[in-house]
């Protein structure tokens, strides 16, 4: 275990949680994965994608049956584009917030830098099922004048609400001030989220909603404390995974670091992609832009490496209804390899086996939804998603602004 003292001193791993509200691998939780990244990032969902989703949604008995007045309206389309990937996170970590403590499950999101939560002053036909923070039984709470926060998603919906400052803690560190946004309005994509407290972004400050003032995300406000500016993620597929926070845990991955420079002038952990394999192939070049997201379910790459990929799997075609590429789910899938660097960042083919497109399991489907699909038309960058990071032991380094991959046991 490598512990650099050249900060605070304070390291800590949490690890994740199951969600016991998980829905699994089941129909639709592709074509939701890529609604909620266009919507992410603030790209419109395709149409032929909507009606796609409309009808999973209906089948599920859960179209128009959200008792929630949020400001997606009451348009079915835009109902739909505010549906979550619903089924993925099954995996949370545990934030306390406030005096006496309150413990909240959140997402840690590397693709944006906002802290927010479910609060007593989100409405209460918002709230399904979340635990929200309680302001008024916090003793520490205190209240921003004047500040407020508020992101706008591609389907037109939004989530804002007020600032305070509280305790905030994570693992074994707290910090006494954290910005922590309270909801007074949650888009549809969370309030159908019952698993989801809030987010908890680990991205740059820069991207900060806060206005006027943006505000440090955890990560900066702890790094002052922290044996190294850095922490690390080791996600796992069908497993909980963990973070640590100030330093490398030599135990969790194999072989070297690969170190690389991040860009972060646009607020995301941004790199240079420099090409990828196809199972044994040769190595081919494709220098691209691309993000370490942990907030993005899929591996969203070029359309020129998404169509090869899937040139190699028998049966495999691009189908805009079901959201991207399909395959028959008896296809074995090959290994695609990430070019990062002098780093070859390898991801098992049975990674990429994401879901069922025709039925609710595996075992009852004939054609599957893949990990790896093409990034959204007009996307400045690919974006390197869980089904990347579940294969991969990966470094987010603050102080030295690089990333670093590695391998780790599978």
């Amino acid at each position: 275990m490598l512990q650099i003292t050249t900060l605070g001193g304070m390291t800590f791993k949490i690890s994740q949680v199951q969600n016991k509200k998980y829905y699994g691998a089941r129909k639709g939780r592709g074509a939701m994965a890529m609604a909620r990244a266009y919507s992410k990032f603030g790209a419109a969902v395709p149409d032929d994608l909507l009606s796609s989703i409309e009808e999973i949604l209906k089948e599920l008995g859960l179209l128009g049956n959200t008792g929630a007045s949020n400001s997606t309206g009451t348009d079915p389309k835009g109902e739909v584009a505010a549906t979550p990937q619903m089924f993925d996170s099954e995996y949370l970590c545990p934030v306390s917030i406030g005096t006496p403590p309150q413990t909240l499950q959140l997402d840690f999101d590397t693709g944006s830098s906002d802290l927010w939560v479910f609060s007593s002053e989100t409405p209460s036909n918002q709230v399904m099922g979340q635990t929200a923070w309680d302001i008024q039984k916090s003793s520490t709470a205190q209240l921003q004048t004047g500040e407020t926060w508020s992101i706008s998603y591609g389907d037109g919906s939004s989530s804002s609400g007020n600032v305070y400052l509280d305790k905030v803690s994570v693992g074994g560190i707290t910090v006494q001030q954290q910005a922590v946004e309270s909801a007074k309005n949650v888009s549809l994509s969370f309030t159908q989220r019952p698993d989801t407290d809030g987010l908890l972004g680990l991205a740059f400050g820069s991207i900060n909603t806060v206005r006027p003032t943006k505000q440090k995300t955890f990560f900066e406000s702890a790094t002052n404390e922290l044996a190294s500016p850095l922490f690390t993620a080791n996600l796992k597929k069908e497993a909980p995974g963990n973070y640590n926070f100030g330093f490398i845990d030599n135990t969790e991955f194999t072989g070297d670091i690969t170190f690389v420079p991040v860009n972060s002038s646009s607020g995301f952990w941004q790199f240079t992609g420099a090409g990828y394999k196809i199972a044994n192939s040769a190595a081919v070049s494709l220098s691209h832009q691309a993000i370490a997201d942990t907030g993005t379910t899929l591996l969203l790459v070029p359309d020129q490496i998404a169509a090869a990929y899937y040139a190699q799997v028998q049966g495999a075609s691009n189908n805009a209804a079901a959201g991207g590429y399909i395959f028959p789910c008896t296809a074995t899938l090959p290994d695609y390899t990430a070019i990062i660097g002098n780093y070859q960042a390898v991801i098992p083919g049975d990674f990429i086996k994401f879901s069922p497109v025709d039925g609710n399991t595996f075992a009852t489907a004939t054609t599957c939804f893949g990990g790896i699909q093409a990034s959204p038309a007009g996307f400045p960058f690919a974006i390197y998603g869980d089904i990347f990071l579940k294969s991969q032991f990966v470094v987010f380094h603050g102080g030295n602004q690089q990333l670093g991959f590695a391998a780790k046991p599978l």
